[in-house]
């Protein structure tokens, strides 16, 4: 289950971002995961309940936004969405595509309490 990894990062990164802002406590962490990256959202959900225990994160939600693919065909240009299995171009049927979308995993952003009240970072 690499999503325990991936989480493990995730949840590194948004503590020492939270801590830098002098947080006593992480209240949701907002990511966008592309449909592309082959994550599973419930192992995902999982993993950060696993691993949040014990940390500033503890009780914190992780909201995820899924990302579609979407790529451009560099025959003709046109700009698509399609499944992951699928990237066909739908105008001359090429299948040389560039993907512009999809294999995203990034974190948008952490909400935070501080001894200030609450606030969002980025």
């Amino acid at each position: 289950m690499h999503e325990m990894g991936i989480t493990q990062g995730i949840l590194a990164a948004s503590i020492e971002a939270a801590e830098k802002e002098n947080a006593v406590s992480i209240t949701e962490v907002r990511i966008s995961v592309g449909d592309l990256t082959e994550i599973v959202e419930t192992a995902l959900q999982f993993a950060f309940e696993t691993l949040r225990e014990g940390t500033i994160a503890e009780g914190a939600e992780l909201a995820v936004t899924h990302v579609s693919p979407r790529s451009r065909c560099t025959s003709c240009g046109e700009e698509f969405e399609h499944d992951k299995w699928d990237l066909t171009c739908p105008k001359c049927g090429s299948f040389f595509c560039d993907v512009l979308a999809g294999r995203e995993l990034r974190i948008d952003s952490i909400d935070i309490d501080t001894d200030e009240g609450h606030e969002e970072i980025a």
